[in-house]
């Protein structure tokens, strides 16, 4: 059975304690590979290397740190078939939306950054002819980034490619659930080049090495994406020591639905928003909410193609929806949808845990679940669940439905279909959160700002945004005299 290793100092290393966590194929429900158990010493190890690291990257320039990154990138385009099968074993989701989002991200990510650094520019102010002022934007020093299960090496490298481009030094830790291609991206950037203790990458538990990196008083900046629990946590104990944060946290996102919409590119695409990657990405659409007189044909003709979906083995690649992402999760899924009914919903389809034949009859599926009939402020409609699981409600006014799409704690994304133009551009700028695709979901332009607002989080990332967060800025004033 393989045993994966921390990535310390341009070294795969074995954890000092000896001890390993078992990886499960959720797919299967079953062991197959075993995760460094680390502690704060693996974690002090990387920062030690971090450090030892930090002054010579700091100052190499822009060019060479580019030249590194895009290798990488280049590296995980060369290996995007192995990348691909691994996030899949690993995470459970099928293997063609590996190999077609997440592993090229994870690429465009490495090269987005390797290319935008060298057109980062900072600003200069001149006081007529008293003063000139400029501003360097220096890298902070080392990086703490946590990144989560449900996209791993998209996610992941989200995270450390804006950070390595402005000079800093990284301690990572991926989710110990899907740790596979953080492991072999460890492999990539041996290949690459990259210089020992400019990238560390700590496996382990949250409590045992995240909770670590969130309180170490030499990892002045934090990166975290994850629960919203978790990221109030990191919050508390990391403001204190006033280190800089960004928390991209949960979600209880709107599709709301009018009855102008192009119909058959709305119900295409929310069929993608509902149900992509089993429903676990922060940004689906979990509460769908559709005008009045277009509810009807909405619901017969969204439950129908809901039923059709085909649930089964992720390595098919005719599988639209592989395996939720552990045991663990699939009950949480399957207790929110017991909670659904006693909170007087209607299950339309789905609903159930989905057993299979052969290798896959003891891995973690659950049937694509649509719940009709709860009030828009049950914990149903207000909490996160995560999964294959979407609520649908009519509404009657443009008032109504931005009542309900604003009534969670929630505020990281929304989705709005509608060929009123002017109700597009009004609606999108009461909603309130930090996304709103008109007419689309998840178009990604890697320059925008991404985060949330409310319980969805604190900061953005995306483009210079992320630059900005991962620099710090000094401002130079000279005089001039005359």
């Amino acid at each position: 059975m393989q045993k994966l290793q921390n990535y310390i100092n341009g070294q795969l290393t074995d954890p000092i304690g000896k001890t390993y966590i078992d990886n499960y194929d959720p797919s299967v429900g079953k062991v197959y590979s075993l995760i460094p158990d680390s502690d704060e010493r693996d974690v002090q190890l990387a920062v030690d290397a971090a450090k030892a690291a930090f002054p010579a990257w700091s100052v190499t320039p822009k060019d060479d740190r580019a030249a590194i990154l895009l290798k990488i990138s280049s590296l995980i385009d060369k290996n995007l078939d192995r990348l691909a099968k691994a996030e899949s074993k690993d995470n459970g989701k099928p293997v063609s939306l590996a190999r077609t989002v997440d592993i090229p991200r994870a690429s465009a990510n490495f090269h987005f950054y390797a290319t935008g650094i060298l057109h980062y520019a900072s600003e200069a102010h001149a006081m007529e002819d008293t003063a000139i002022n400029y501003t360097l934007r220096n890298p902070v020093g080392i990086a703490g980034c946590i990144s989560p299960w449900n996209l791993p090496l998209y996610l992941f490298s989200w995270k450390i490619a804006p950070a390595l481009a402005a000079g800093n030094c990284v301690v990572a830790k991926p989710s110990e659930i899907t740790p596979m291609t953080a492991f072999l991206l460890s492999e990539l950037c041996i290949e690459a080049g990259l210089p020992p203790g400019v990238l560390n990458i700590v496996h382990g538990y949250g409590h045992k090495v995240g909770s670590v990196i969130a309180a170490h008083p030499e990892i002045p900046l934090i990166s975290f994406t994850g629960g919203t629990k978790t990221g109030a946590e990191i919050a508390r104990v990391a403001a204190p020591m006033f280190k800089k944060l960004s928390l991209e946290l949960g979600g209880k996102n709107p599709n709301i639905i009018f009855a102008d919409c192009d119909y058959n590119h709305m119900l295409a695409t929310t069929m993608r928003s509902s149900f992509a990657n089993q429903g676990q990405i922060c940004l689906c659409g979990s509460r769908i909410l559709v005008e009045r007189s277009l509810y009807e044909k909405f619901k017969t003709d969204f439950v129908a193609k809901a039923m059709k979906m085909t649930v089964g083995n992720p390595a098919d690649e005719k599988t639209k929806m592989g395996a939720i992402v552990s045991k663990q999760h699939m009950e949480k899924i399957l207790n929110c949808i017991e909670l659904a009914k006693e909170e007087g919903g209607k299950i339309l389809c789905g609903g159930e845990r989905v057993v299979l034949q052969g290798e896959n009859k003891d891995g973690y599926f659950i049937a694509p679940t649509v719940i009709e009939g709860l009030p828009y402020d049950c914990r149903t409609n207000m909490e996160e669940i995560f999964g294959p699981v979407v609520t649908i409600m009519p509404f009657d006014t443009e008032e109504q439905a931005l009542a309900y799409a604003n009534s969670t704690p929630y505020g990281l994304s929304a989705t709005v279909w509608t060929e009123n133009l002017t109700r597009a551009h009004r609606l999108s700028g009461k909603l309130h959160t930090g996304i709103v695709w008109v007419n689309c979901w998840l178009l990604r332009d890697l320059r925008t700002p991404f985060g949330g607002v409310k319980s969805s989080g604190v900061g953005r990332e995306g483009g210079f945004e992320a630059l900005h967060f991962f620099t710090e800025p000094k401002n130079i004033c000279i005089q001039i005299k005359n």
